[in-house]
């Protein structure tokens, strides 16, 4: 069976002022699942309180295109634009649990903006 991908480009103008949703993926891998679960749970609730979201939680079944990262997890959430996210990502609450963060797995933060979203 052959798979076939479609994607889809929307080519819009995008105004400076028009504001535009953020997100942030994560690629992690997981070195202690119990501290990961810690983690997570003492995360959440920072998220929500920067009016985040997540959007996707789940673990790598397949790699389609490139280089094979190997086992691992990808989390995506969203927050209603940049500004939100930095203040989440800065804040105290957050930042508090970076070295449990740190023991729990290793991970890339990446972000990216949709105007459309």
């Amino acid at each position: 069976m052959k798979h076939v991908l479609y994607i889809i480009v929307q080519n819009s103008e995008v105004k400076e002022t028009d504001p535009m949703t953020a997100f942030f993926v994560s690629r992690i891998k997981v070195k202690d699942p119990v501290k990961m679960q810690d983690y997570a749970a003492a995360t959440g609730p920072t998220i929500a309180g920067h009016k985040g979201a997540l959007v996707l939680r789940g673990r790598a079944v397949q790699t389609l295109v490139g280089e094979d990262p190997g086992q691992h997890m990808t989390s995506v959430v969203q927050f209603p634009d940049i500004d939100a996210l930095n203040a989440w990502f800065n804040s105290p609450e957050y930042q508090q649990h970076a070295g449990l963060r740190d023991e729990a797995g290793d991970m890339q933060f990446v972000v990216y903006e949709d105007p459309a979203a």
